[in-house]
């Protein structure tokens, strides 16, 4: 005779088994990363401008960044258990045929990059002479169906190409590109450009490289931080370092990324980027016009966002802020 089991311990092993089924998914990695907001950190302590010095009083200019990781299976599922966090394909993250690895060094040489050109924006606004000479294409993105996938990496300075006719589609085109401190040629087959099947393309979007000569030393340590999204904020601080009063007693966030013409391009991460500001206290949030600004006011609280499309805007919505009490 068999004996009955208590619906107490059928309960009891069902919750067991509940239990350990999210501990195994927490622990397996998922295809996807998580998004995740990081308080806005003070940019003073980052930046030494040869004759400067750190600005006094109230105030200060904020950076942000956000958390980049791999997602667990059950974050995959439920992200909405960390505040702010956004779940993304890992694509997005990590180009096709690029390593986790060269991905971050990509992230860093791309920081380096927005702090020369925000250095040489912000030198030029206090009418200094900056010298910036083209020195070829920046690879910004890589189309995931090119053949440029796997070759080529963002962040990568393509500085010839060889061959004096225009390649056909289908044809290869031979790079000669610079990836940090190397240089490599890489031959990539041409495609169709999706709007004009007779026109060929690489498959990366591209960007401006130069070559920049700053009058003064300019000195940006953002640690392990990547990416080129703090360029706007950098620009504001080296104005600050050499003695301009450019946040006017508030405290002032920003993110954007910068080109040499002083426009402020969108950024990734915006909804991350305004849980970190808010939770740093900080009163302004200066963000790229369109999408970024629409994302930063549906989470704002009670910061105030500023949309901007160049670094003059910036300067002279911050000049034009009410007096702080």
């Amino acid at each position: 005779m068999s004996r009955a089991v208590s619906p107490l311990k059928i309960v009891a092993a069902l919750a067991a088994l509940v239990v350990t089924a999210a501990i195994v998914l927490y622990l397996v990695p998922s295809n996807d990363y998580l998004l995740l907001p990081d308080a806005a950190h003070p940019v003073a302590p980052l930046v030494r401008v040869q004759g400067g010095h750190d600005p006094k009083g109230p105030g200060g200019v904020y950076f942000v960044d956000v958390f980049e990781r791999r997602a667990s299976m059950f974050e995959a599922l439920f992200p909405s258990i960390h505040k702010g966090a956004t779940l993304v394909p890992a694509r997005l993250i990590v180009p096709p045929g690029v390593s986790d690895k060269a991905a971050r060094q990509a992230d860093l040489r791309e920081m380096s990059i927005s702090q020369r050109v925000a250095a040489a924006v912000a030198l030029r606004q206090l009418g200094y002479h900056v010298v910036a000479r083209p020195s070829g294409v920046v690879v910004a993105a890589i189309d995931a169906g090119s053949h440029a996938v796997g070759k080529l990496e963002p962040a990568d300075v393509i500085v010839a190409v060889d061959g004096a006719s225009t390649p056909k589609p289908g044809d290869s085109a031979t790079l000669a590109i610079r990836r940090g401190d190397e240089r490599h040629v890489v031959r990539v087959r041409t495609s169709a450009d999706p709007s004009d099947e007779h026109r060929a393309i690489v498959g990366f979007a591209p960007e401006q490289a130069a070559e920049i000569l700053l009058p003064v030393k300019v000195q940006i340590d953002a640690g392990n931080v990547g990416g080129p999204s703090a360029g706007l904020a950098f620009a504001l601080e080296v104005m600050e370092e050499l003695g301009r009063n450019v946040d006017h007693g508030h405290t002032v966030a920003a993110t954007g990324q910068i080109n040499l013409d002083g426009t402020v391009s969108p950024i990734g991460g915006a909804r991350q980027k305004i849980f970190g500001v808010r939770a740093a206290g900080v009163d302004v949030f200066l963000v790229p016009a369109g999408d970024n600004a629409a994302i930063a006011r549906r989470y704002a609280g009670g910061v105030r966002v500023i949309a901007v499309k160049t670094f003059p805007q910036a300067l002279r919505a911050l000049a034009t802020l009410p007096r702080k009490p």
